[in-house]
């Protein structure tokens, strides 16, 4: 029913060409005194955000002389304003670049050169990272926002917009379209510089009421919003149930493990979000009696690992999981919403037809999809069968199309063709799923996250649950490491560990018990915290990078000697292991 439900309510949008702002509207005539956004203890209601989205689409409009497809870099921290800055540029048909508020120097100015937009919007608390990159931003028009020092040049444009109008402008609404561009929003940048995702009206659409729908999030429920708003599950799935779905969105600055519980309570939540590492951060905090004494039935996110789930949703009383799984940019989205521990998503083999998402064989070396001799066609998996996640690209069906990238050729080479039949086309989710006999997918590894040692593929997610679980709950994060002269990769473990209690003989006892040989980790640093995205990744790219070398890493090294205890990984042993004078 949700599925069936979802899909007429985008036809009839698709249909009447609704954008967004057609939605909001007819929420904002029901409910104009009700809370639509809060942050802290300020809050907006409905009719107040239109109003302001009003103001400031004429500010851009008269002031700024934007016009339909152009875009504005937005650089902001999580508030209450933040949907209302992309949406009074909407309502005249500019496109928001959601800037990473991580971001830095080469990075940054990659990201607005990529959007191609010439006007900024950014916080004063960046000033001095705008600064840092002066030349770059010479011919762009920088407005500040904050009481801090802005870069000189900016304009205060808050001075103006209270001036401006409150009425819409009607006739550039209606210029909107239903598959019209609406934001970019940017790709983590875990494996290279980050790429800018186009999401249209619709792909907004999609990705929050498919989640309403499927989750059961109703228009009086208050949605708990810790997540960053540059990314699609924090400013998209969650900001777009008070869009289109009528509910309250309490949106917090930034994530915090403590006060989580207590927010949760202080404002009446009935649905939390999470996203990749967030389960496991509030898992690490000390117990308490607001672990159970919130109104959260629902938490919605992607993430939560199996090897926690059931521990998850006693120890917070958690009634239901809606788990879902899909990139920012992709087609072949998932959602798990019956509570079945570790599946983060569901297609009934009656639904094949109308969803065409699978998986296809790949070989595991290259990435490259395995195609039957005979025909050149992909070739299914099997059930159980560990395979490469795809979504087949249907322009007519709104759930199937593909938007890519604002970069051309990314978004070519996010295509594989001819995959289940001649001129057919699928977009590569760059993801390993495996699928039940019942039809539940369950992730595996993102491509790249296994490792081989010893002719045996090493799964970074298993080994990391298990020494998560000797360690006592602690944040690993396990990657491969090169050694001179040896094939494959050895594994090395991260663990955090702020307050110095990691018992080494427990670690060497749990691995030696937990794991297959090939599995235990040779390496160990002992690390303050796990580097992270600003979307709560772990960047095994940047631990990997650094390695095991004592030299040049101030954290405390271990190695596994002769497979049998860790001892400490000095200068003259690191030398040693690269000249191959020890067996491994």
């Amino acid at each position: 029913k949700a599925g069936i439900r979802l899909l007429a309510t985008l036809k009839y949008w698709e249909i009447q060409e609704y954008t967004v702002h057609h939605i909001f509207q007819k929420w904002v005539k029901k409910f104009p005194q009700k809370v639509a956004f809060r942050c802290e203890d300020r809050v907006l209601t409905f009719q107040q955000v239109e109003n302001i989205t009003n103001q400031l689409s004429r500010y851009f409009k008269e002031e700024c002389n934007l016009s339909r497809g152009d875009c504005v870099a937005i650089l902001l921290p999580n508030s209450e304003y933040y949907p209302c800055y992309w949406m009074g540029l909407s309502k005249i048909g500019v496109i928001s670049a959601l800037i990473n508020t991580n971001q830095v120097g080469k990075v940054l100015e990659h990201s607005l050169k990529v959007s191609e937009a010439r006007t900024l919007i950014y916080d004063t608390s960046f000033t001095p990272v705008l600064k840092n990159i002066s030349e770059f931003l010479k011919d762009f028009k920088l407005l500040s926002v904050g009481e801090g020092e802005a870069v000189e040049g900016s304009i205060d444009f808050w001075k103006s917009v209270p001036h401006y109008n409150k009425e819409p402008l009607t006739g550039e609404i209606n210029k909107g379209k239903f598959k019209g561009k609406l934001l970019y929003i940017y790709t983590s940048g875990t494996t290279g510089l980050p790429k800018a995702a186009i999401i249209t009206n619709l792909r907004a659409m999609m990705m929050s009421m498919g989640v309403k729908h499927w989750s059961g999030i109703k228009e009086d429920d208050v949605i708990y919003d810790s997540l960053p708003m540059y990314h699609t599950a924090g400013g998209v799935v969650g900001c777009f149930q008070t869009l289109l779905g009528g509910s309250t969105v309490v949106i917090r600055q930034k994530f915090s493990a403590s006060n989580f519980w207590s927010d949760c309570i202080k404002y009446d939540c009935t649905v939390a979000q999470y996203i990749g590492e967030i389960c496991r951060f509030l898992l690490l905090t000390p117990t308490s009696p607001k672990d159970r004494a919130h109104s959260v039935r629902l938490v919605v996110g992607n993430g939560l690992r199996p090897q926690i789930w059931e521990h998850f949703v006693q120890r917070f009383n958690i009634k239901d999981v809606c788990e879902f799984y899909g990139a920012t940019e992709g087609n072949s989205n998932l959602i798990n919403c019956w509570n079945h521990t570790g599946a983060v998503g569901y297609v009934p083999w009656f639904a094949k037809t109308i969803y065409p998402v699978d998986l296809i064989k790949v070989d595991e070396s290259t990435l490259e999809p395995i195609r039957d001799p005979k025909t050149g066609l992909c070739i299914r998996c099997k059930v159980n069968e560990p395979g490469l996640c795809v979504g087949k690209i249907l322009k007519a069906r709104s759930t199937s199309t593909f938007s890519g990238y604002v970069d051309v050729e990314a978004t070519k080479k996010k295509i594989i063709r001819d995959v289940f039949s001649k001129g057919d086309s699928v977009v590569n989710s760059g993801d390993l799923l495996v699928k039940d006999e019942l039809g539940y997918f369950y992730f595996r590894d993102r491509t790249g996250d296994t490792f081989r040692w010893r002719g045996e593929n090493v799964s970074t997610s298993e080994v990391e649950a298990i020494i998560s679980n000797i360690v006592g709950l602690k944040d690993a994060t396990v990657y491969g490491v090169e050694i001179p002269g040896v094939e494959g990769r050895a594994g090395m473990v991260a663990i955090m560990d702020e307050e110095k209690k990691l018992d080494l003989n427990r670690l060497e006892e749990g691995v030696k018990k937990e794991l297959s040989s090939f599995a235990r980790p040779v390496f160990v640093r002992v690390i303050n915290s796990i580097p992270m995205t600003g979307t709560f990744k772990i960047q095994k790219n940047k631990l990997q990078n650094e390695g095991y070398d004592p030299k040049k890493i101030s954290d405390p090294l271990y190695f596994f000697k002769d497979g049998k205890e860790y001892v400490k990984l000095d200068e003259a042993l690191y030398k040693k292991i690269v000249n191959n004078e020890i067996k491994l």
